[in-house]
């Protein structure tokens, strides 16, 4: 079966060749697409030239949604899909771990489960949000809905289309899938990504992901 990971990015720079020195090696990993959403830094730059990696640039920054999309239209080849954030650096190693279960056939997508944050971020609304959503439309308890560091068996992306737009994608593409009766398994990862604190941006950053959510989950109510 042929792995394809797909790391959308925008003004990583500074960490997504880390990133990608920490999945190059791994051999499950045949392909590896980084999608440049539109970065005002050397991002592009720092992804190109690396074996298994082909990098793309979109011209201005169009979303997480839309370079995922956009990304997953050049992985025709792919059995298995894995989506990873650009920041996690050299824990990215850790992917392998959500990439066997599907190959032994142990579930049809994966998620990474982050061990707790190192610093106070905020209050814990959105996590409460995204987990009492897909409680509240599926029944099932998914801690780590929040979390991009997933896998895929193809079949699953392309029941489910394309990838919804802004903050809210991780906890729209959970609901859908356990919808549509495929299984879902939480893998404990030892993974760290660029966390946001109790400061203004970090703030900003979690009311922008609540309002996001909070617009998925009520178009799921609306039966969209």
């Amino acid at each position: 079966m042929k792995t394809s990971v797909l790391i959308p990015a925008y003004n990583e720079e500074s960490r997504i060749r880390k990133t990608l020195m920490g999945i190059i090696d791994i051999e499950e990993i045949d392909d590896i697409v980084v999608v440049d959403d539109g970065s005002l830094d050397e991002t592009y730059s720092q992804a190109q030239g690396i074996k298994k990696v082909r990098a793309f640039k979109l011209e201005k920054n169009m979303g997480k949604g839309y370079a995922m999309n956009f990304g997953l239209g050049h992985m025709n080849e792919a059995d298995i899909i894995v989506f990873l954030d650009a920041d996690v650096c050299e824990s990215s190693s850790e992917i392998k771990k959500l990439i066997n279960p599907i190959l032994k056939g142990e579930c049809d997508v994966t998620i990474a489960a982050f061990p707790p944050a190192k610093k106070k971020g905020g209050f814990g609304l959105v996590k409460r949000l995204a987990r009492g959503g897909v409680r509240l439309f599926t029944g099932r308890e998914i801690n780590s809905s929040l979390s991009g560091q997933r896998a895929f068996k193809r079949e699953v992306i392309e029941r489910l289309g394309e990838v919804p737009a802004g903050y809210g994608v991780e906890v729209g593409m959970t609901i859908d899938i356990l919808r549509s009766g495929y299984t879902i398994q939480e893998v404990p990862v030892h993974m760290t990504h660029n966390e946001t604190g109790r400061n203004i941006s970090g703030f900003k950053h979690r009311g922008r992901q609540f309002y996001h959510i909070l617009l998925i989950l009520l178009k799921k109510a609306m039966g969209k």
